[in-house]
């Protein structure tokens, strides 16, 4: 049996281990406030750690640690906050009849990623009730659940990112039980489970970690505040902390990978970073439970080392977010330019997006007005998650509105296309494959109202560059976030059915068509028609290949396209009146000579196949 780690950890026959890191502190006891009180001192080790082991301490015991014989505080490593964030932490027996001995995870190659918020989800908004809509996720052809962060936040509202506990799955969502009960149920059903974990910060209610040790550095800022101390004096036991809560979900809750969020508000100039550290045990603890175990990073960077090998400098992530490709795309189809979309417009962006990667890759940013990102271009296009909407892309709008309240249903469906046929894994947002219509504004519970005012002075301020889009919602306000409760009645109404169906056929083409299935930067060929408006791109695998032609002009376009020689068969035409279209004019099959013109509708697409010898 590993030796116990932080936290309370409970050793059975009403024994428990307590190990808390509180080097500010003189003297550390546990506080018992139940079943009965009384206090349990601990022994001072090195480098500021108090350990001990307390007898007739059971699971469901609450306690606080005392630190110096007057401020109490909830264990930093607690796995269980029942009464919120200023609460007692709770002892947990963590046992779980676990069925998955048999999962060994999937192949990036393989995963279609659903991204979702457990509170907004379903109206119950817990772990649980997500339980019931797995069959129809895989139904559509999602092969990965990604859930926004779980980590314990003030009140019941919250997107997560304002967690204060990291090893302390959110009560009201269900606590680690419920969390247990999901990935399991995921796992029996052939889904991987993805969690989106902070830490660049933690949330500004109920953060206690600066009252026991130096998690915290002034030497940098964040947006958030204080950075995390990751290169400073006593940063190995932060390190410590951040490193054994990537194992804890890893190892206890069974899960896939880990979404790192905000890596470049990390700030850590070490020869040897903390990131290196975390891919490095990540890697290790993987190999151990014979499973595959992703590390997934978001940054606006487009840093390539974060996913370069560590024997070429870098940090060796498995994985990034490629917010290049949804910029550029949704320039594309909506013509905003605000912020930083002044960066982006062309068809030539998105090109590059699909060519490469990293649309900027050392080119000069007029947002940012300097030159900004490296070459992705040698990376495997597994390694990048495409998507039309995610949490931030649509929830840091001032209303958080959706793509389907910007673009027309012609719109949406290009959208779908772009994401789905891309060569990078896809990431749907939640509700995003028939349309939801309800908003995803930024909504917080906060108790401190000091603190709801600085929050809802600093989202103003935060748009100020986006005047035209409107004034953001309170996010205190319960209506905020009632009104982001997904509607899934929808499903069953016109337009949204026929565009769930369009996503689940989009899906299944990728998984059967050999060229779509490969993904591949190198076995493709990317143009731009920047005066039509169009972008054309073909794909092969052995001797079959594809070409998708994609129309974002918003009237009819006759366009004259290379088209290899040979006889080509249409797979997918959207604009057919089948998928409540306006009617196409592009012939189910097609004799070319090595050109074709075509005459294409307003934001549509269409995918066509030819097998054969390739030329």
């Amino acid at each position: 049996m590993a030796a116990p780690g932080l936290g309370a950890t409970y050793l059975g026959n009403g024994r428990c281990h307590f190990n808390v890191w509180a080097p500010k502190a003189r003297q550390v006891e546990v506080h018992l406030v139940a079943p009965r009180q009384r206090f349990i001192p601990l022994q001072k080790g090195d480098k500021g750690y108090f350990r001990g082991i307390a007898d007739e301490v059971g699971p469901g015991s609450l306690y606080f640690y005392r630190l110096d014989g007057h401020l109490e505080r909830p264990d930093p490593a607690s796995r269980f906050q029942p009464q919120g964030v200023h609460g007692p932490s709770q002892v947990m027996d963590l046992r779980f009849p676990w069925e998955d001995r048999h999962w060994h995870g999937l192949s990036l190659y393989n995963y279609v990623i659903y991204e979702l918020h457990v509170g907004t989800f379903t109206p119950a908004g817990t772990f649980e009730a997500v339980i019931p809509l797995l069959d129809e996720l895989k139904e559509l052809g999602i092969t990965a659940l990604e859930l926004m962060p779980v980590a314990q936040f003030p009140g019941n509202r919250n997107w997560g990112y304002d967690g204060v506990y990291p090893f302390a799955v959110q009560s009201t969502y269900g606590g680690p039980q419920g969390l247990k009960k999901l990935v399991n149920a995921c796992h029996l059903k052939g889904l991987a489970v993805i969690l989106d974990v902070v830490y660049n910060h933690l949330g500004p209610e109920g953060n206690y970690l600066s009252d026991f040790a130096f998690y915290f550095t002034e030497r940098y800022r964040t947006p958030w505040g204080a950075a995390l101390n990751f290169d400073g004096p006593h940063s190995d036991e932060v390190r410590r902390f951040f490193i054994e809560n990537a194992l804890y979900w890893i190892t206890e809750f069974h899960l896939d990978a880990l979404r790192l969020d905000a890596l470049h508000a990390i700030l850590d100039h070490s020869a040897q970073t903390f990131l290196q550290d975390l891919a490095q045990v990540v890697q290790e603890q993987a190999e151990k439970l014979n499973r595959r175990v992703y590390l997934i990073a978001e940054s606006d960077l487009n840093d390539v080392r974060l996913l370069n090998p560590p024997h070429l400098g870098g940090f060796g992530l498995d994985a990034h977010w490629l917010d290049d490709f949804h910029h550029a795309l949704h320039c594309l189809l909506t013509g905003e330019r605000a912020g930083y979309y002044q960066d982006f417009g062309s068809v030539e962006h998105l090109a590059k997006a699909f060519r490469d990667g990293f649309v900027y890759s050392g080119e000069y940013s007029p947002y940012r007005r300097r030159r900004h990102g490296s070459s992705s271009r040698h990376l495997a296009a597994p390694r990048f998650v495409a998507f039309a909407q995610n949490h931030d892309q649509v929830g840091n709008r001032p209303q958080g509105d959706r793509l389907s309240r910007r673009v027309s249903f012609e719109g949406l469906k290009l959208a779908a296309g772009l994401v789905i046929l891309s060569p990078y894994v896809p990431l749907l947002f939640m509700g995003e494959e028939y349309g939801e219509t309800a908003p995803f504004p930024y909504f917080t519970s906060f108790a401190d109202t000091d603190l709801a005012e600085a929050v809802r002075k600093g989202r103003r301020e935060e748009f100020a560059a986006f005047r035209e889009m409107g004034e953001p919602p309170d996010p205190q306000d319960e209506a905020t976030f009632r009104g982001a409760v997904l509607q899934h009645g929808l499903k069953s109404q016109e337009p949204h059915r026929t565009l769930r169906a369009l996503y689940r056929e989009l899906l299944r083409l990728r998984r059967e068509v050999p060229p779509l299935r490969h993904l591949s930067k190198l076995h493709q060929e990317v143009r731009g028609f920047e005066k039509e408006k169009v972008l054309w791109i073909r794909r092969w695998h052995e001797n079959e290949e594809t070409v998708a032609i994609y129309h974002f002009g918003q009237g009819p376009q006759e366009v004259t396209l290379p088209l290899p020689v040979g006889r080509w068969q249409k797979l997918l035409d959207p604009a057919e009146k089948k998928w409540l279209g306006p009617g196409s004019s592009v012939p189910q099959s097609l004799e070319s000579p090595g050109q074709v013109t075509l005459t294409l509708t307003s934001q549509s697409f269409v995918l066509l196949a030819q097998t054969g010898g390739l030329p």
